[in-house]
């Protein structure tokens, strides 16, 4: 059987060190794992005589198996960071994955939402319903703050400072967030007319479910779906198409790289850089399209 022991310590790491957002922790420990069963089948029982070829042996089985190039990149990416980080431990003299190319991985340009598809969508809920009150806070929250939706569920009540327009966002990366005062107005309306009604006694998240409790990753993408399909809005809109948009229009409207990656709780600039490129590439289409002679 293959012993585990790395893979848990680097779990502890990304969740108590790095307090690493929940989702990546499990599609990081995911990858890994499945990589572990991979080097067991091969009759390896641990990671430490792992080489560069049982990566790239890895690779090509992923993509023989019709892997998507999306999928193979974050796979490459979350073996780098956790032989970098066993490698720093003195787990492994060297990483193993360094000599793994992901440049056959091209990543697709996240999809923007304009200006009017995010008012459309905003425009849905019904205030005067209490859901649509809490449903009407939750999606101006994620707009107004580019939080993940992990973060947004984790939210509780005591973590906004309505007086202020901040909220403190802890689950990952602690950071204060600036709330615009239309989303101030509609989590300061659902705290007095909705949540009092929904939420069970002692209940402390922010934002509540139908049966008083903390709202769940899979309950808020039902609502954004519905939501998505009484605008007819002709995209699939996710909580990340909401952060990228968040992203994008803040850079557009004048935003710098180095406080949007404070503000998305980003550890890596270059994570940032990619919302630069979506803006600049937005830009020089309506050049080409509205010049007379471009």
């Amino acid at each position: 059987m293959f012993d585990t022991t790395v893979i848990d310590s680097y779990r502890r790491y990304l969740t108590d060190e790095r307090q690493s957002p929940v989702n990546t922790v499990i599609s990081y420990i995911r990858d890994i794992t499945q990589f572990a069963d991979f080097l067991e089948t091969g009759g390896k029982v641990d990671f430490f005589d792992v080489s560069v070829e049982d990566v790239t042996s890895y690779i090509s089985r992923l993509k023989e198996n019709g892997r998507s190039p999306a999928t193979i990149s974050r796979c490459i990416a979350a073996l780098k960071a956790f032989f970098n980080r066993m490698t720093a431990e003195g787990f492994f003299r060297s990483n193993p994955a360094n000599g793994v190319s992901s440049a056959a991985a091209e990543k697709k340009p996240p999809r923007i939402l304009t200006g009017f598809e995010i008012e459309h969508l905003l425009e849905q809920p019904d205030e005067n319903d209490p859901k649509g009150c809490r449903d009407k806070a939750m999606l101006e929250t994620l707009y107004a703050t580019g939080i993940r939706v992990s973060e947004l569920i984790a939210l509780d009540v005591t973590d906004v400072n309505l007086s202020t327009g901040l909220i403190t966002c802890r689950n990952g990366k602690e950071r204060v967030i600036p709330i615009y005062p239309a989303a101030v107005k509609a989590i300061s309306n659902y705290l007095t007319n909705s949540r009092q009604k929904m939420a069970s006694k002692d209940e402390s998240a922010l934002f509540v479910n139908t049966g008083g409790g903390r709202m769940s990753r899979q309950g808020f993408w039902k609502i954004l779906k519905g939501y998505t399909e009484n605008a007819e809005i002709n995209v699939d809109i996710t909580p990340q198409m909401l952060r990228h948009s968040f992203a994008a229009h803040l850079l557009e409207n004048g935003a710098d790289l180095r406080s949007l990656q404070e503000l998305l709780g980003h550890a890596d600039i270059s994570s940032t850089q990619v919302y630069a490129r979506v803006v600049k590439k937005q830009l020089k289409d309506v050049y080409h399209k509205a010049h007379p002679r471009a």
